[in-house]
């Protein structure tokens, strides 16, 4: 979860950036759901990222949206992992 949530926002904070935004302050309530495989061997089936950030000044919530879907598509942790990954931004 950890390193999900750390990829995601390395990737957001870069597209921001590019995008014009400066963000004060990130923080992430990360959470998992662990299911038993095929076999009955638990792993974990969905991560949930709940981003909330501060930006110096007013910022369009679609330009963060958007930041938000380059980020996932860029992360290469999310791209490693079998289980289903969701962001919900605060």
């Amino acid at each position: 979860m950890a390193a999900l949530s750390a990829c995601h926002m390395m990737f957001f904070l870069a597209f921001a950036r590019k995008k014009g935004l400066t963000v004060t302050a990130y923080e992430d309530e990360a959470e998992g759901v662990m299911s038993p495989d095929e076999n009955g061997k638990l792993f974990l089936s969905i991560f949930t990222l709940r981003p909330r950030l501060t930006t110096d000044g007013e910022a369009d919530p679609a330009v963060i949206a958007e930041c938000h879907a380059l980020a996932h598509d860029e992360c290469y942790i999310a791209h490693s992992i079998r289980g289903d990954v969701r962001i919900e931004p605060r």
